[in-house]
């Protein structure tokens, strides 16, 4: 029983994950490819639209990109930062394996340093096949092998990394399963921000990626870690919202908590994990949340009665 359940998780969550990589990448490729630039610090700016928000942070000899958006966005990336300076892209950091994040790697120059956490990088290299083949006759390829291997990551680490020195560190971090089992954490010390993207990528129900390691347990243990860790931080880059302070990451992890401790609760009382789907709703003290999508709240239960032991999904 146990598990047909993880089964039925993993393959219904790995649909979602699909469904909500184009609701958050803004759909299909032929609308205008506009990149919005927002300005944190003389020296790093987030760039929105079309995939996960990105990050460029430009030190002394180049330009560091945090996420590379969807399938065609990596040029449009490069063309913005080229209105933002004039030192080459030298480094892209891949916080997490999905599409919205990584696809635009492949229009990187091949001389860029590409950087994801270790699970990440093994996440990457069996991503679902690319759905835009024309000859379904043939199996399709992902993207990095459409690309003959160009865009894949070319180091990795397992809990943390440092990169350059002084003013230009940045550090990179590993807290453990959340959105995925291989979510990176990207601090810019010297500025005092970091980039937590899908693991937090706004105030929301997350979306738990079970395919690539995702966990309802660990998620908000995860997200404590960082907390604790990253001690000197102002602002969070989230992964698809604006900007949140650590006091939002606070209480997020409370909010991920909570969620937990109710699913547990029904699984103990006997209910169906598909009875507190259609029952549980976002505590009204968490203000500002956007409301559950039901699927995705679904997985999230199923998941976690997968990861506590089973029990009923129906």
């Amino acid at each position: 029983m146990k598990r047909s359940i993880v089964l039925g998780v993993l393959i219904v969550v790995g649909a979602l994950s699909l469904v909500v990589t184009a609701q958050q990448g803004g759909g299909g490729q032929q609308a205008p490819k506009v990149v919005e630039v927002e300005k944190l610090k003389d020296n790093l700016f987030v760039l929105k639209g079309g995939g996960g928000n990105t990050a460029v942070f430009i030190t002394a000899t180049g330009v560091v990109v945090v996420d590379a958006k969807n399938p065609g966005w990596g040029q449009p990336i490069l063309d913005k930062i080229k209105g933002l300076t004039n030192k080459p892209v030298t480094t892209l950091i891949n916080t997490h394996t999905h599409g919205d994040h990584v696809s635009g790697n492949v229009e990187f120059p091949a001389t860029v340093d590409i950087i994801v956490q270790e699970n990440t990088k093994t996440n990457m290299e069996k991503m679902i096949p690319n759905s835009t083949a024309q000859d379904q006759t043939v199996p399709a390829k992902t993207i990095f092998q459409a690309n003959n291997g160009r865009g894949l990551p070319k180091r990795t680490f397992k809990d943390k990394m440092t990169l350059f020195k002084g003013a230009d560190e940045v550090d990179l971090y590993y807290f453990g399963r959340g959105h995925t089992n291989g979510d990176a954490w990207v601090l810019f010390p010297s500025l005092r921000i970091v980039h937590a993207a899908d693991i937090f990528s706004g105030k929301n129900v997350p979306l738990l990626d079970a395919n690539n390691g995702g966990s309802a347990v660990a998620i908000a243990d995860s997200l404590q870690k960082g907390y604790d860790t990253l001690k000197n931080v102002d602002t969070i880059i989230t992964g698809h919202s604006t900007q949140m302070t650590m006091a939002d990451l606070k209480e997020y992890i409370a909010f991920n908590r909570e969620f937990l401790n109710d699913v547990r609760a029904a699984k103990k009382a006997g209910k169906s994990a598909d009875e507190v789907a259609a029952t549980w709703k976002i505590p009204a003290k968490y203000t500002g949340y956007a409301p559950a999508d039901a699927n995705r709240l679904k997985n999230n239960v199923r998941l976690a009665y997968a990861e506590l032991g089973g029990g009923k999904t129906n």
